[in-house]
């Protein structure tokens, strides 16, 4: 085997198996704290492995029979899963009775009706395609590509995409999905009873959330009599880790729950961000407060530009794309130069896998 050029060990030239053994013998082994990563990134990654090979093994494994000893068919959990599903799923909101009910449209109403118009279109999506598979599973109709489509994925425990074009970005499981879904109408059915906003707004709840953030601009826009294209978010951090804790809703803005972060943790003490501890993957955060300021007043000293993601799988900053998944850059304080958060590619996340 011919001798590689340019590069020789202490011992001499060596060829390739030479090559092969000295790297693994000799050298260092590489780690995540040599690029400046929290060593739980390699946990994530190999636990992230893990899951697209046992991912991939399932898409890989028979569809015909039960494939579990159960004896049932493919269609017989397909139905058994379907109904399970239906006498979940609740009813549509009643949009022209809400509306009757509004006095004054603020740009929180104007959201959270965004919010239930979507949760809508939805639900009639989910339980109309849920009855037609359905009447073809009895043979009632004949069973369309569609349909083939959509029952192949609730056997793989997956979103049928015309689900999915409805929703939001989730990187969930068909089972965690749906408890979601029923989360977010909880929610939204919890405004429907008041039409106020809520004292601590689960904003990782919202399909759009970044047209909650808007809505804050706009109330302090109008409130002070601002400029909308001058104003910018900024945050504070409570020191109150659930919405029960806190005694009302902020005058100044609105309270949120719901965030995670990756790559750190927060020091609800300190009120500053801090290094990770082992093997928890994703802290919680405490209630945070958005509010709205001048530009010209926002100071970013000992300041982290936390970038906020829809999900783990992230897009760069500034592609602002449908889909994308990022939402928004939140200003965290760090007593660490902001230069150590960036390189270990710290970022917030509104729900993970």
């Amino acid at each position: 085997m011919p001798m590689f050029a340019g590069f020789t060990t202490p011992g001499g030239p060596l060829n390739y198996k030479g090559y092969m053994e000295y790297i693994e013998e000799s050298l260092d082994r590489e780690t995540p704290v040599a690029y400046g990563l929290h060593p739980n990134a390699e946990v994530n990654f190999m636990t992230s492995q893990a899951e697209q090979l046992f991912k991939s093994v399932s898409e890989m494994s028979p569809k015909g029979g039960s494939g579990d000893g159960s004896g049932a068919t493919v269609g017989e959990k397909v139905k058994q899963l379907l109904d399970d599903i239906l006498e979940k799923l609740p009813e549509q909101f009643p949009m022209v009775e809400i509306l009757e009910r509004i006095d004054d449209v603020t740009p929180y109403t104007g959201v959270f009706l965004q919010e239930c118009e979507r949760m809508n279109s939805l639900i009639f999506e989910i339980r109309r395609s849920l009855i037609e598979l359905d009447s073809g599973l009895k043979g009632d109709l004949s069973i369309t590509e569609p349909m083939e489509i959509m029952m192949n994925a609730l056997a793989a425990q997956k979103q049928p995409p015309s689900w999915e074009k409805l929703a939001w970005a989730s990187r969930a499981s068909l089972g965690p999905w749906i408890a979601d879904l029923l989360m977010k109408h909880t929610q939204l059915l919890s405004w429907t009873g008041d039409l106020a906003l809520p004292k601590v707004s689960w904003i990782s709840g919202f399909f759009n959330p970044m047209a909650f953030l808007v809505a804050v601009m706009q109330v302090a826009s109008r409130k002070n009599d601002w400029a909308l294209n001058k104003l910018v978010t900024t945050v504070d951090v409570m020191k109150k880790m659930t919405p029960e804790e806190m005694e009302s809703g902020s005058r100044d803005g609105a309270y949120v729950h719901g965030l995670y972060l990756e790559g750190a943790r927060w020091d609800m003490q300190a009120g500053v961000l801090e290094d990770a501890f082992m093997k928890e993957l994703y802290p919680k955060m405490p209630v945070i407060l958005l509010r709205a300021i001048l530009a010209e007043k926002e100071d970013t000293r000992g300041i982290y530009q936390c970038p906020v993601y829809k999900q783990t799988e992230r897009a760069t900053p500034g592609f602002h794309t449908p889909g994308s998944g990022y939402v928004f850059m939140m200003q965290l304080k760090t007593k660490q130069p902001p230069a150590k958060w960036t390189m270990a590619g710290v970022a917030m996340l509104l729900a993970t896998d």
